[in-house]
């Protein structure tokens, strides 16, 4: 698993919304796209992301209604990037390191290139 390098295993379809998004549209946008996460902007700068989980966490579980409270009322700012280069094993310890389950996934020039999860690396075969 050493070897493998996270641009193998990331996922490379990035959504972003806008943080007036509400809630429900983010939910709606996951479910159409088959995916856990959004990246939240502020007009053309990334400002956070939202997960699936963090919808139910922090907002169904809280009470909050789903029709008008928006993605950047829960969205995570502080965004943890890693480099496409580095390797699946550098994604996992940076995540543990941090209590994250989601890297962005960056080139070489910062640009964002996708996303990798922590159940990207758990669908990775073991070595026999």
């Amino acid at each position: 698993m050493a070897r493998t390098s996270v641009a193998e295993v990331m996922t490379r379809r990035v959504v972003y919304l806008p943080e007036d998004t509400t809630l429900d549209e983010a939910a709606q946008a996951m479910r159409d796209q088959s995916i856990g996460d959004v990246v939240v902007t502020h007009g053309p700068t990334m400002a956070g992301l939202v997960t699936d989980h963090d919808i139910v966490v922090r907002a169904i579980a809280e009470g909050l209604p789903p029709r008008t409270t928006t993605i950047g009322a829960i969205a995570t700012r502080e965004m943890i990037m890693v480099e496409q280069a580095a390797t699946v094993d550098e994604a996992a310890r940076a995540m543990r390191e941090r209590g994250v389950r989601r890297l962005l996934v960056c080139d070489s020039d910062r640009q964002l290139v996708g996303i990798v999860s922590l159940s990207d690396l758990a669908l990775l075969p073991t070595a026999a």
